[in-house]
């Protein structure tokens, strides 16, 4: 039987994959951030706590946290958003 050609298809934007990657990326340490959250990390403590300031800035953290937990590695929702995007790009032509 012989073998079939792939189809050609247009090159892809220079960049676009970069750009969906970074979303998939910004969304994954989005959640894993309302995790912490959930999990009480960065919650003020008892009369040691630094009170309003101390509570606004702890998001801060929890944000800075949660980037640095995609960066190395994540959970893995990061790539499977990045496909999903991908995917649906792809089709939108």
């Amino acid at each position: 039987m012989p073998e079939i050609a792939p189809i050609s298809t247009p090159p892809l934007p220079p960049g676009r994959d970069a750009k969906l990657r970074a979303a998939a990326e910004q969304l994954e340490a989005g959640f894993l951030s309302e995790m912490l959250k959930s999990a009480g990390i960065g919650k003020v403590s008892g009369a040691f706590g630094g009170g309003a300031g101390e509570e606004q800035f702890a998001s801060f953290l929890r944000q800075a946290q949660a980037t640095e937990m995609v960066r190395a590695g994540g959970i893995g929702l990061a790539e499977h958003l990045f496909e999903a995007l991908k995917e649906r790009a792809d089709a939108q032509g």
